[in-house]
């Protein structure tokens, strides 16, 4: 168990006051085997009246509402909690699906269908050839495989990070060869439904004991990060960070799951003004221990 402190910023700045509407925010994790909350601040300038609610996975949601105008918007949230994760690569199987391919429980599929069916279509066959490469037809280990996959992306590409709104899609980020946490998370969720496993989105906090080294440790340390959960009968939902090629939550602070990338943005919201008012945005993620 460590105790770990999350220190979110966000700044947004613009040439002149303008009016702001509503703001959403995916920063708090919710309390659970893994995780125990022990205290949270959020703190919004200029000021906001906010209201919390559960989006439809159960994600804890903050939605703001602001009266003011104002030439500078700030986010400042900070929370402690007890991390229980583990770094077990050998996760616990069922028998029936320590081999690859297996089926999945009659009472459990139609909860899992959401997150089998895929989200983007191949038609050049770019993502099918790609998974071939580790699963060409012959019964294979589970974790094998998957494991095979996560190191793989972790190894083929080169982290880039990049500014644009969204996530590329599985073709691009082949096509490429680089991304973000983000591409490397939807390329690893596709890979696994074109398998016709269940997987899912999921974003939060990576803590790297590291970070403070001269040649520094995991990657996306700096901001949120995102990765991927496979589930997995015996072990449940899993993770997998093909971002730095781990698997096990040991490093991970869970926020948001969803089954989409588009469903976890971490805070999104508008303003009004001229179209030329906004000049940027900062983001600063620190997670240390104690």
């Amino acid at each position: 168990m460590k105790t770990l402190t999350v220190q979110h910023t966000t700044f947004y700045n613009y040439a002149q006051p303008v009016s702001f509407g509503d703001h959403r925010l995916m920063f708090r994790p919710r309390d659970s085997h893994t995780m125990r909350l022990l205290d949270t601040k959020l703190t919004i300038a200029p000021p906001a009246k906010v209201r919390w609610l559960y989006d439809v996975f159960g994600n804890s949601i903050a939605i703001a509402t602001f009266a003011d105008q104002a030439a500078e918007l700030r986010f400042d949230s900070e929370i402690r909690l007890e991390h229980y994760g583990t770094s077990d690569t050998d996760f616990p199987l069922d028998a029936t699906a320590e081999t690859y391919p297996f089926q999945y429980a009659p009472d459990e599929l139609p909860d899992l269908m959401p997150c089998i069916q895929r989200r983007y279509t191949d038609p050049e066959g770019k993502l099918d050839a790609w998974v071939k490469t580790f699963y060409a037809g012959d019964p294979v280990s589970t974790q094998e495989l998957l494991i095979g996959i996560t190191h793989a992306i972790r190894q083929q590409f080169a982290y880039q990070a990049r500014d644009q709104f969204g996530t590329q899609s599985p073709a691009e980020t082949l096509t490429s060869g680089s991304g973000t946490c983000r591409d490397y998370a939807q390329l690893m969720i596709e890979a696994a439904r074109t398998l016709g496993l269940a997987a899912r989105f999921v974003t939060g906090y990576l803590y790297d004991v590291s970070a403070d080294a001269p040649a520094g440790g995991l990657v996306g340390g700096a901001a949120t990060h995102a990765w991927a959960q496979v589930y997995l009968p015996g072990a449940g939902w899993t993770e997998f960070d093909p971002t730095n090629g781990i698997v096990g939550g040991e490093n991970l602070i869970r926020v948001a799951v969803t089954r989409d990338p588009l469903q976890a943005v971490p805070l999104q919201g508008s303003f009004e003004g001229p179209t030329n008012a906004f000049l940027g945005m900062t983001v600063d993620v620190r997670v240390t221990q104690g």
